[in-house]
């Protein structure tokens, strides 16, 4: 009897009909077969084979120069122009770039990160739906080597630092501050039309950080106009369906509503959608405002259906964690407070909407931002964030959130407090903003 190898023999997963036959074996959800196989090519189906045949985890060894925005979902026009800017990025800087879709599910989100750690991609990161799933991401990326940022949400308390080196970047717009200046516009704007009167608001997911910061500034400016009330609010979950039907319930409980709040520009159509549909005119019967400058917002704006809204940039944000992404696989090492940062959105109203939306919006294909000079390791003279910068600090970022038992800062992170490394990061930063994010884009036709 011919004896049998112990080791099986391994298709030709060159071979592109060999590699679909197991691609079922992955969870692949989110993804397009031509992404994944640009993606994930055969590494990730030689560890599907391995799997059925009872063996290790097997990986290839093939670099990609893939990077990919892992958006919790690809519905919201917010994480379209993420991804617009991380695209747009990753052309300039030589990366292949893909946008993973989340489907409103964490779970798969962390499925698609270790899928592409297993192709030792150069590295991605998440706007992800569970902060706590970054603990998880943060093991994979550590085991891989694969650099990853998150953005948005996390899990109170939780830092690049207990994630490990190659968690790279968590960063986020400053929040308090910019709906403060959002909610500000918006009563101010109630006051003088009306004289006053009730808003109702649509919240974000609970307990998610971004709600958080954008309630506490929201309640702030309240605080300011004693002649408007806050009545009544509904989660509109960042969605425009969501916060068409929360805005209908709003409606339907309260009577005589002058103004509506919203935590975001998809949250805020949903509304002007619900206003339409009960036959009021967002804009002369209620008035609304939003938050991240989306594209449909800056047009809201522009139409006289949105009050205002944060300019944070998502294409900014995009082009931010793709240049660090870059500069980290190249060679440079941030230093403590440059792992955790904030960028300082611009209050779009009606007196600076034209320029928002030349710049970032009707940019007639100029891109908005200068991606390479993003780059310390391109630029390591004249680099540019093109946005005021900063550290963020840990104990104010969470603060309305329980510390857990025991905390106490990271020990890098103390020591950098102790020794004024926050100041001078933020002095280092604002000397090397010169093109300024309210002003002319870099690239902008005379």
């Amino acid at each position: 009897m011919a004896s049998r190898s112990r080791f099986p023999v391994f298709p030709d997963f060159s071979n592109k009909a060999m590699i679909d036959r197991h691609l079922d074996r992955l969870d692949t959800t989110g993804v397009s077969r031509r992404d994944f196989l640009a993606l994930a090519s055969a590494g990730a189906a030689a560890s599907a084979f391995a799997a059925t045949m009872g063996l290790p985890s097997v990986a290839v060894a093939a670099p990609t120069g893939k990077i990919a925005y892992l958006a919790w979902s690809a519905s919201t026009e917010y994480n379209q122009l993420v991804s617009k800017g991380a695209a747009a990025a990753a052309k300039d800087l030589g990366f292949n770039y893909a946008l993973l879709d989340g489907q409103i599910d964490a779970g798969r989100q962390l499925n698609q990160f270790e899928e592409l750690t297993t192709t030792q991609a150069t590295g991605g990161f998440f706007n992800i739906l569970d902060g706590s799933a970054l603990k998880r991401a943060s093991q994979f990326a550590e085991t891989s080597r694969v650099y990853f940022g998150a953005v948005w949400d996390s899990l109170p308390w939780f830092t690049p630092f207990d994630g490990g080196d190659y968690y790279t970047l968590y960063a986020n717009p400053e929040e308090d501050a910019a709906h403060r200046g959002v909610t500000e516009a918006l009563l101010t704007a109630v006051t003088e039309k009306f004289g006053g009167g009730k808003v109702v608001a649509l919240t974000g997911t609970p307990g998610n950080w971004c709600e958080t910061a954008r309630n506490r500034g929201r309640d702030e400016a309240f605080a300011k106009h004693p002649g408007t009330q806050l009545v009544d609010q509904l989660p509109g979950k960042w969605l425009r369906e969501e916060s068409l039907r929360a805005t209908e319930d709003l409606l339907t409980r309260n009577h005589d509503i002058v103004g509506i709040i919203t935590q975001n520009d998809d949250e805020a159509q949903g509304a002007i959608a619900a206003l339409r549909n009960a036959g009021l005119r967002a804009g002369e019967d209620v008035l609304v405002a939003g938050a991240d400058g989306t594209s449909l917002g800056a047009e809201a704006i522009r139409k006289g259906q949105q009050v205002a809204t944060s300019g944070n940039s998502p294409v900014f944000t995009g082009a931010l964690f793709v240049s660090r992404i870059y500069d980290v696989t190249h060679g440079w090492v941030p230093s403590v407070p440059e792992r955790q940062l904030y960028w300082r959105p611009t209050i779009v109203t009606k007196d600076n909407v034209d320029a928002y939306v030349a710049r970032y919006v009707n940019d007639d294909g100029v891109e908005p931002f200068d991606y390479r000079r993003m780059s310390k390791v391109l630029h390591p003279d004249d680099w540019d964030p093109q946005a005021d910068v900063y550290p963020i600090d840990i104990e104010q970022h969470w603060r309305g959130y329980e510390k857990p038992a025991g905390w106490a800062p990271p020990a890098a992170y103390a020591e950098a407090k102790a020794a004024g490394e926050f100041e001078r990061v933020k002095a280092e930063y604002a000397d090397h903003y010169k093109i300024k994010f309210d002003g002319p884009g870099p690239n902008a036709r005379s």
